[in-house]
């Protein structure tokens, strides 16, 4: 057997098996709040405190009792999922909605187009998409302008400006082949498609699939010059000429290789960190000097998970595109959007881009539900998940503080926290110092919550040694006193380097 197509077919039984060593072989069978539900082997029902949150997508919680009930009568009324090529009227309401929001959280007046997708690995694919065709377009641009000043050169100067034009012309034709380049900050994640995995700085999901698209230059964020350096290493020019003293000689002009900058407000596989505001103001003047798009991925951050609608808003940072989907479908339904700026949008890319389920009426719908009640009681759900992210980042820098050796931090803003644990691999216990080790030691923490105390929580993908917390503004007193229970559960066992508790044995 091909040993790729060997490690394709075992892949998944391989994942099963190690989620059931780990404890976290479960299926669960109901949800409803900041629950899920799973059958003991006695077909008894054990609930399960969910914290993850369909990792950001469940801010109104699991199956919320209004968008159930709304989803129940679109399906009853027989609402037409598949109608493409007509009106959408509730696409236009959603977009409204949406604006709205931006237009108070950034105080601008300017509107956004609306592309809708399903996914928010496909809002960042639709961004990509837009971006590079914009990239493309503007380099027509300025290659026609090169083209209308050589053939006015030739006319003035004659047979005398002929070999110049014929270098100039030769050479462009090569340069405009220069494929694009995005940026990103170091520790991004965009999402694993073939053109938003190019922006996770990963290297284990990303670099097997570098042939495959635009590469990415990921930026320092903790150094000042670096992004100035990394746009100097990338530029690129094409060719001109210019008459002086009555003789044509040759210019450079800075022709377009950088797309876009992407980034997240703040960053959720990374381990959870906010981005920095000096940054973000350096991204945002540099983009604007190049003429390139800023891509705000809201993905995970959005939809009033920071306490704001939109993260970036704390930050002052008003994207020329921002994506969303995850909590957009309301937990229910598979939504995404992206927008763009009216005067960056390009209005050829409704004829180079279209998916079949994006702007279903089902979805579409149910966002826009979604968004009014975020909206709700003048932005009551705003309050409740900053309310209820300060209390539960309170307890967590408490216990921070009584465990320093086994907690090294608590990041985040609202409800997008992360509880970062201390470096294990010296561990006398080599359970835990293998798994810490191999990068998996999250993981090992994550069964033993959910098995001793049915608290379910997740390392973030590339800082394993960061649990998450992601959920719902429904997030209650009880539900906090009972993850400080679970959680001196796990510092306790931690400190008795007690690998056999943690795996259950």
């Amino acid at each position: 057997m091909n040993p790729v197509t060997e490690q394709i077919e075992l892949a998944e039984p391989h994942l099963a098996g190690w989620l059931a060593s780990l404890g976290l072989g479960v299926e669960y069978v109901r949800a409803a709040g900041n629950r899920l539900y799973y059958l003991d082997a006695d077909g008894t029902e054990v609930e399960v405190l969910d914290l993850v949150g369909g990792y950001g997508s469940t801010i109104l919680g699991h199956n919320n009792p209004e968008l159930v009930e709304y989803a129940k009568s679109l399906l009853d009324a027989g609402t037409p999922i598949h109608a493409q090529f007509s009106r959408h009227p509730y696409a236009n309401e959603l977009a409204w909605q949406v604006n709205a929001i931006i237009r108070r959280e950034f105080d601008t007046s300017e509107p956004y187009s609306a592309i809708f997708a399903n996914s928010g690995a496909e809002s960042i694919e639709i961004a990509l998409k837009h971006a590079e065709l914009d990239r493309v377009m503007r380099l027509a641009e300025v290659s026609a302008q090169i083209e209308r000043n050589l053939v006015e050169i030739q006319a003035s100067l004659g047979s005398a400006a002929d070999d110049l034009v014929a270098e100039v012309r030769a050479a462009n034709a090569e340069r405009v082949l220069t494929a694009p380049v995005f940026l990103a900050p170091e520790g991004s994640f965009h999402g694993k498609l073939v053109g938003s995995v190019q922006l996770t700085h990963n290297p284990g999901y990303r670099t097997p699939f570098r042939a495959l698209a635009a590469q990415c230059r990921f930026v320092p964020q903790d150094d000042a010059e670096a992004l100035t350096k990394i746009v100097a290493e990338e530029r690129k020019t094409l060719l001109d000429l210019e008459v002086v003293d009555g003789a044509a000689r040759i210019v450079e002009r800075d022709l377009p290789v950088i797309a876009a900058f992407v980034l997240e407000p703040i960053q959720g596989e990374a381990g959870i960190r906010e981005l920095d505001r000096a940054f973000a103001a350096r991204v945002r003047a540099v983009a604007d000097e190049l003429g390139c798009p800023v891509v705000i991925d809201e993905v995970q951050s959005g939809m009033g998970r920071s306490g704001a609608f939109f993260a970036s808003s704390h930050l002052g940072l008003q994207g020329d595109y921002f994506t969303l989907a995850k909590s957009l479908g309301g937990g229910i339904a598979k939504a995404g959007l992206t927008l763009v700026r009216s005067s960056r949008y390009r209005t050829d890319f409704e004829l180079v881009h279209s998916s079949t389920f994006a702007k279903d009426s089902f979805s579409t719908l149910i966002a826009s539900k979604t968004v009014e009640l975020l909206e709700a009681a003048d932005g009551e759900a705003y309050r409740l998940a900053e309310h209820r992210g300060t209390q539960l980042r309170a307890m967590l820098e408490k216990l921070r503080g009584e465990f320093p050796a086994v907690i090294a931090d608590v990041r985040g803003r609202g409800l997008m926290l992360g509880l970062e644990f201390a470096d294990l691999s010296g561990s006398p216990d080599d359970t835990i110092r293998e798994q810490a080790e191999s990068g998996l030691v999250g993981y090992l923490f994550s069964g033993y919550l959910l098995r001793a105390h049915a608290v379910r929580m997740f390392p973030t993908a590339s800082a394993t040694s960061t649990l998450r917390l992601e959920p719902s503004v429904y997030l209650d007193d009880a539900d906090i006193a009972r993850l400080e229970t679970a959680l001196r559960g796990l510092i306790a066992v931690l400190q008795a380097h007690d690998g056999k508790t943690l795996l259950g044995i």
